[in-house]
């Protein structure tokens, strides 16, 4: 099909947009003011209007990043970064009036890596496929998009932002949607916020945050469950990253202003490594109750029923700590030794041992590999991923409608050690998997894109009307005390309860899983 163009109005001026492949596209559009200079950690502010006509053809830089690791990126995904990024990307089946569902995606990549213009990300397929309207979105990403201390609180003291900068700026890019997408063919009274990762993580805040109540209306977390870090951890973090950035003590925020983006992301690596090394997960920066968005711990907020009562679908996959230890599973280099000396971190000798029992038993009746490194791999999935999401299920279904699945399909990739990895589900919802550039993860064929098919159908539906059953997955029961899944692999079928034997272990074991990210630590675990 021949290339098209139109001009469309949004709230702060017309846009050009283009047609490619019966899909309009538009692209690297202004949400919020760049947030430089002065307005470096402070909260987003509207786009100013522009006269004319503004290009939309061109992707907007990423926020500022440390580059990918080889082998992490895929050929197409934009590299350029800016502290000028405050920007998102639209596909819409039609530039008009229908009011179609409105799907707005929150990418992933830990709070310091990735772009709402990543290759897996592109919007075209599902929404041609399933006639919603697709949105992308750039935030700020490490320490430009989390730090947080007394010394950057803007407005009432008592109820300042003093972080969560990054948070903030998805809560504008809503605003964006809400004033600006019934231009584009979407109906800003039936918005999908979903996001895989830390973009799950980030819809999980969103929903415990009042100011973006009202802004959507239906919840998709891709493993991701809630999480939070106490302000005074945080602030804690923000004064180590001052001083990796030579600002003198006491920090002070126009001391912040004065190191380069390129100095916060060297500072970022940093943290994390010495985190990690304290043992804590890899990760320098997470939302933080910080008064302003948040005034308790996220789990806490969800264990209450504080957070959106809206429809939720809710899931993770099989195995998906194995992305993060592939050099491991490969060389199976984890001694038995070794393996109980970490699960002996999780509450003790005994622990261990009821731990590592109950798995094996599971796993070898499954035909499932019993070495060390895959049970470790499984342990940690469920500790970090799955029981925490499953507790947000068995906490929001008492308020709203909840829908969970497992992803179960195989990645092909280092010779097929990874299994149903962290992030694999992700090019299925979106039907990237028909990108040469995205196969040697996904895999090929009719049968993966069959698979893919049924996962937008399921994602878009749930979009449209708040229930994902479709004629892909037949009727997709809701949670409740029989824990339904919706499995998503070879075979798409409901099942209930899939891996209650190790679900029950770590009951047996006496240890608490709580609903949200924790980790037990140690410089070689994940």
């Amino acid at each position: 099909m021949a290339e098209e163009e139109v001009v469309v109005a949004t709230r702060s001026g017309d846009l050009r947009a283009r047609n490619v492949g019966g899909t309009w596209v538009l692209c690297g559009i202004p949400y919020a003011r760049p947030p430089v200079g002065d307005m470096r950690f402070r909260p987003p502010e509207p786009e100013v209007p522009w006269k004319g006509v503004r290009e939309a053809q061109f992707l907007g830089p990423i926020a500022p990043q440390p580059d990918p690791l080889p082998g992490m990126s895929i050929q197409g995904d934009p590299t350029s970064w800016d502290e000028d990024c405050l920007t998102l990307n639209v596909w819409t089946p039609g530039l008009d009036d229908r009011r179609r569902p409105v799907m707005v995606w929150i990418h992933g990549g830990g709070f310091t890596t990735g772009s709402g213009a990543q290759v897996i990300y592109r919007g075209e397929r599902l929404a041609r496929r399933s006639d919603v309207v697709v949105v992308t979105i750039n935030y700020r990403l490490g320490s430009l998009g989390f730090l947080t201390h007394d010394q950057l609180a803007v407005g009432d003291p008592g109820s300042a932002a003093r972080g969560n900068w990054g948070l903030l700026d998805q809560v504008a890019a809503l605003q964006w949607v809400r004033d600006s997408i019934g231009a584009l063919g979407g109906d800003p009274g039936n918005v999908t916020i979903f996001g895989e990762s830390a973009g799950g993580m980030s819809v999980a805040a969103l929903m415990c945050a009042d100011l973006a109540a009202g802004l959507y209306h239906k919840a998709i977390i891709e493993s991701g469950p809630p999480v939070s870090m106490a302000f005074a951890e945080a602030a804690a973090r923000a004064e180590r990253i001052a001083g990796y950035c030579g600002v003198d003590p006491p920090m002070s925020r126009e001391g912040l202003l004065v190191p380069s983006a390129g100095d916060f992301v060297k500072a970022d690596q940093r943290l994390g490594s010495e985190v990690m090394r304290d043992g804590a997960m890899p990760l320098p920066h997470l939302p933080t109750v910080d008064g302003h968005l948040f005034g308790e711990p996220l789990p806490d907020l969800v264990t209450a029923g504080l957070e959106a009562k809206v429809p939720l679908l809710i899931g993770t996959n099989r195995d998906e700590t194995s992305f993060f230890m592939a050099e491991q599973l490969m060389g199976d280099v984890l001694q038995p030794e070794r393996l109980m000396k970490r699960l002996a971190r999780y509450g003790g000798e005994r622990a261990a041992e009821i731990l590592l029992s109950a798995y094996e038993k599971a796993r070898g009746g499954r035909g499932q590999s019993t070495t060390s490194a895959a049970i470790w791999t499984a342990i940690t999935t469920d500790f970090v991923f799955r029981l925490p999401s499953l507790e947000m299920a068995r906490c929001h279904q008492r308020h709203a409608p909840v829908f969970v699945y497992r992803f179960d399909r195989l990645s092909p990739a280092f010779g097929g050690v990874l299994g149903s990895c962290h992030a694999l589900e992700v090019p299925f919802v979106f039907g990237t998997v028909e990108e040469e550039a995205v196969q040697p993860f996904t895999g090929g064929g009719e049968e993966v894109e069959e698979l893919s098919r049924r996962m937008q159908d399921s994602w878009a539906t749930f979009a449209r009307t708040g229930d994902p059953s479709c004629e892909g997955t037949g009727t997709w029961p809701t949670y409740s005390d029989d824990r339904p899944t919706m499995i998503f692999g070879p075979d798409v079928r409901a099942v209930d309860d899939p891996g209650r034997e190790e679900r029950l272990a770590w009951d047996e074991a006496g240890v608490t899983i709580p609903p949200g990210l924790h980790h037990a630590g140690g410089d070689e675990d994940i």
